[in-house]
């Protein structure tokens, strides 16, 4: 791939992975609007490395602290952040399953070989999701914090974060929809979402690097420069998601899923 279109597609990866509306989503549409030949599985999960590394970057504490109660836990010391490492483990199950389901039906493969189809699927995911993310930012106050999460909240999160494999729902979108309904600030939900994304983003990264060594194909250079442009971006879109949320609603977000779903819609069925 040339730089200007690994560029690109990093750029792409690492604002739209954070921000409520959709990385997947806008990686498939890539090749569909642009007409640049598709990226390939490879290079996607590579851009979702460095979007792993930004969130490792700008969370170091929590993650530090999460490991930590990790190992706490294993010697038998259940802490806090012990207690959150576990709940991050059990939420990041259903996606992990449903994932494995995708694998096996290659039904994301075929996907990606219908222009037509990906108009659609991600269209109608935006508009419907992005009313439900509108519906749950609008009701009420809410005030729990991360360590207020307990396992049934955490649980479903993760499942939310399931339907998130589908392109055009959002992983960030859908989690923070269901941290907030569940009663949890912003900028709270926007931390949790991000610090569940860990496991399920390295998960990612590790299966595929593993398909890829199987089938005997190689990581090029321009995957690796595209790892290191996505986590600039990547970085860059969380520092501003949290302050947004500090300050406003997910409206700007929602906005933009309704207006993208409309035009891709217009151009699936006109």
């Amino acid at each position: 791939m040339e730089i200007l279109h690994i560029f690109t597609l990093a750029v792409v990866q690492g604002i739209s992975e954070f921000l409520p509306i959709s990385s997947s989503g806008h990686l498939l549409l890539m090749p569909v609007l642009t007409g640049w030949p598709d990226q390939g599985l490879t290079a996607d999960v590579m851009m979702h490395v460095g979007s792993l590394a930004a969130i490792i970057a700008y969370f170091w504490t929590d993650i530090v602290r999460l490991v930590i109660g990790g190992l706490n836990l294993l010697r038998g010391r259940l802490t806090d952040y012990g207690k959150l490492a576990l709940m991050i483990l059990v939420a990041t199950i259903p996606a992990v399953a449903f994932g494995l389901f995708l694998e096996a039906t290659g039904w994301l493969d075929a996907l990606r070989e219908r222009p037509e189809l990906v108009l659609k699927v991600v269209g109608w995911n935006a508009v419907i999701f992005g009313v439900i993310l509108y519906i749950a930012d609008l009701i009420g106050p809410r005030l729990k914090a991360v360590e207020d999460m307990r396992f049934g909240s955490a649980i479903i999160v993760g499942v939310a974060q399931m339907l998130a494999l589908i392109p055009g729902t959002s992983r960030s979108g859908i989690t923070m929809t269901a941290a907030r309904m569940l009663g949890f600030a912003r900028p709270e939900a926007a931390r949790f979402s991000f610090l569940l994304g860990t496991p399920a983003i390295a998960g990612a990264g590790l299966v595929t690097t593993l398909k890829a060594v199987e089938e005997g194909v190689g990581i090029s250079n321009a995957e690796l420069l595209g790892a290191g442009f996505s986590f600039l971006a990547s970085f860059a879109a969380i520092a501003f998601l949290m302050a947004v949320v500090k300050r406003m609603s997910f409206l700007p977000f929602v906005v933009y899923r309704l207006g993208l779903g409309a035009i891709l819609l217009w151009m699936a069925y006109s």
